[in-house]
């Protein structure tokens, strides 16, 4: 029988100043595999330097989308890798930070992300 993880009614406050510390903390918090841990705060790190070490926060909505069209256009990756790397973005903006963005990426209408190569080839 598959393990279930238990539904928390409040958000978790980390502890720690910088970003990915907190990031460390609420996975734990959470009871996340290590493995996820680690391919968690790797998508992070990559989708923050592809924007230039800006800060999530200031970031939003287009820059997610340029950094997933980025993953399936230029690095072709796999869908379902494009899928791992946006519920790690979802993961930072949902639990970690304060920002409500994820909201706004989630009314996009993302039932089943679709590479854009395959947009393309549809064309």
């Amino acid at each position: 029988m598959p393990y279930k993880r238990a539904k928390v009614n409040s958000k978790y406050v980390p502890k720690s100043v910088k970003l990915m510390d907190q990031v460390h903390e609420v996975l734990r918090y959470h009871h996340y595999a290590i493995r996820t841990e680690e391919a968690y705060v790797n998508w992070i790190l990559k989708f923050i330097k592809f924007n230039g070490t800006r800060h999530p926060k200031e970031m939003g909505k287009k820059e997610i989308e340029r950094f997933l069209s980025h993953l399936a256009i230029n690095r072709k990756v796999a869908v379902s890798t494009q899928n791992q790397a946006f519920n790690a973005i979802l993961f930072l903006y949902k639990d970690v930070t304060t920002t409500e963005i994820y909201t706004h990426v989630m009314n996009k209408d993302f039932s089943g992300l679709k590479s854009p190569l395959l947009e393309l080839e549809n064309e």
